[in-house]
């Protein structure tokens, strides 16, 4: 029973719904619009609001840092599987341009980069891989650019 309710859970329809319910993004306006299947791909949107706007009348940048925060490590510890830990280890992100509309970032986690990430951690050691993903604006304008460090290394085997 327990597996089941655990297996339920992790599924991408589910999370997509949670993460749109969860707190935390409803008070900044994030929207999930897309979790793929595989944990391959997800898409978020964030409308400018009065809630999350900043003194200027643009977005907020912790509203447009919070969008894209939990994603690559959503997808990839749900592609690896319970074997790798993996955590969010550092970030930087750049604004480049006003945020005035809506907004969205896009992330994709391909087969290519989790093979890499299974060779550079088989024999235990961490991992620490980049990953790039841009907010752009209705018009697919850059408006800024996160860059993500995650912490990944295959869990102990035990005895």
């Amino acid at each position: 029973m327990k597996n089941k309710l655990i297996n339920f859970l992790n599924q991408p329809k589910f999370l997509r719904i949670a993460f749109n319910w969860y707190r935390p993004y409803r008070g900044a306006g994030v929207k999930i619009k897309h979790l793929a299947k595989d944990f391959s791909s997800a898409t978020v949107e964030m409308p400018l609001r009065w809630y999350n706007k900043n003194y200027v009348g643009t977005h907020f940048g912790g509203s447009l840092y919070s969008m894209v925060d939990p994603f690559h490590m959503l997808l990839i510890m749900n592609q690896l599987g319970k074997e790798y830990v993996v955590w969010d280890k550092s970030a930087n992100i750049d604004f480049i341009r006003p945020g005035t509309g809506t907004v969205s970032a896009h992330f994709t986690v391909n087969q290519e980069q989790i093979e890499e990430i299974r060779e550079q951690t088989a024999s235990g050691e961490k991992f620490l891989p980049k990953f790039v993903v841009d907010i752009v604006d209705e018009e697919g304008k850059l408006v800024a650019r996160a860059i993500k460090t995650l912490y990944i290394r295959k869990k102990p085997q035990k005895p």
